[in-house]
């Protein structure tokens, strides 16, 4: 992860902001009373995203599971009988 003091941060935030923006990498900012992470929104909500769906109970399990099955023994859009019109 690449790490910024807080004046260079300061100094050129609007090309830090685009940067992980564009490489969804975080930037950790080195202050004087501690460290910060900056990313960009689409990750942050990708992050919250995740741990919510970890909070399931099973949820991990099954996303094993799902990631574990087989080509073969997947289910086709229209087995599934999901009306996505």
């Amino acid at each position: 992860m690449k790490t910024v003091p807080i004046t260079q941060a300061r100094n050129n935030l609007y090309k830090l902001l685009d940067e992980t923006i564009l490489s969804s990498e975080p930037i950790e900012i080195l202050g004087k009373r501690g460290n910060g992470i900056l990313l960009s929104k689409q990750d942050w909500i990708s992050i919250q995203e995740t741990l919510y769906l970890l909070s399931i109970p099973g949820m991990r399990e099954s996303l094993i599971e799902g990631r574990n099955t087989p080509e073969e023994e997947l289910l086709d859009l229209e087995d599934i009988g999901w009306d996505l019109d």
